[in-house]
């Protein structure tokens, strides 16, 4: 069974910088494509950025293109920089079993069956 678990959280200010990871276990992390996604008080879970499993083609939500950077070296990262009060969200890591797909990964939530309890991203203004 996939596990995943978040770290890398935090409180930091306007304009600051945060690197979360997700470590992957139980399975063959390179079979996976693996996606961030995130979820404000109140609002729906959006999708934030996802990698392929062959470690190219990342994709990245308009809202933070430019300022976030995913990556993957048997962890998955997502390196945040020139961050806002409105990335403030509880982060997700997300897992996909898509050995031999090809094109970029995908963006929907249903899409992954493997999910990571969350870390916490607070920007301060």
């Amino acid at each position: 069974q996939v596990q995943l678990v978040e770290s890398g959280g935090g409180l930091v200010q306007a304009g600051g910088s945060l690197r979360l990871s997700c470590v992957f276990s139980g399975r063959t992390f390179s079979s996976y494509s693996m996606g961030w996604f995130r979820q404000a008080p109140g609002k729906e879970r959006e999708f934030v950025a996802s990698i392929s499993w062959s470690g190219g083609n990342p994709v990245y939500a308009d809202s933070v293109k430019g300022r976030f950077t995913i990556s993957r070296v048997n962890t998955v990262y997502l390196q945040m920089n020139s961050l806002r009060p409105e990335d403030t969200a509880v982060y997700y890591c997300a897992a996909r079993y898509a050995l031999g797909e090809v094109g970029t990964p995908p963006r929907r939530l249903d899409d992954y069956a493997y999910w990571g309890q969350g870390t916490q991203v607070t920007v301060s203004s």
